[in-house]
């Protein structure tokens, strides 16, 4: 494996340089794939001051609020590691809420969140009218290999050493599901960017894996 660590200002910065020169004629749809413990959600957050700098216009999507209802979601307990890895996410929701509006041929009307899991009611949020050139950017872990339609893709890979080292111990159980997701779906093999985070203080951009 071939990587070039980067300082996070510089990742966020060469990022969001990508994302602004891709599909500039059109909306871009975007997956930060990645565990809690890589905070695919700050990364997230992170590129959308920059994108608006050069341009367009970013509308950012937490995959916590697409969830399943939780008689879905908990049907067998609270934590279970098969549900969280085949059960937890509202994909269909995600789809036909965010991913198709939002691609080719789309109304370009979105909701930013469906599903309120705190209190496992629907969230009611408004529609949102996208601007032609807005780059979607949706957060979250396990969000690549299930077909969802996404124009560019960035997986934060972390060892399983330093996954189980930097996972809160309420969420170990979840630590099977990423160690499946890893052998069944290998995100790292064909994601457009993938960042390691062992150290979340020194990323590194994977140039290539041979």
């Amino acid at each position: 494996m071939r990587v070039r660590p980067v300082s996070t200002e510089v990742l966020v910065e060469e990022l969001a340089d990508r994302l602004a020169a891709e599909a500039p004629e059109r909306r871009l749809r975007v997956a930060i794939d990645g565990p809690g413990a890589a905070a695919p959600g700050t990364l997230a957050d992170a590129l959308v001051d920059p994108l608006r700098v050069r341009g367009r216009p970013a509308v950012r999507i937490d995959a916590a609020d697409f969830l399943r209802p939780a008689s879905v979601r908990l049907e067998f307990g609270r934590t279970n590691p098969e549900s969280f890895y085949t059960g937890w996410l509202d994909e269909p929701g995600l789809r036909r809420e965010v991913l198709d509006p939002a691609g080719p041929g789309g109304t370009g009307r979105i909701v930013t969140r469906l599903w309120d899991a705190r209190i496992d009611r629907a969230a009611r949020e408004p529609y949102t009218a996208l601007p032609p050139a807005a780059v979607v950017i949706v957060s979250g872990p396990l969000l690549l290999g299930a077909g969802l339609p996404f124009d560019l893709t960035v997986h934060l890979e972390l060892s399983a050493g330093a996954l189980r080292r930097r996972t809160e111990p309420a969420e170990l159980w979840t630590l099977p599901a990423y160690a499946r997701y890893g052998d069944e779906v290998d995100p790292a093999a064909f994601a457009d960017v993938v960042v390691r985070l062992d150290d979340p203080r020194r990323p590194a951009l994977v140039l290539n894996r041979e």
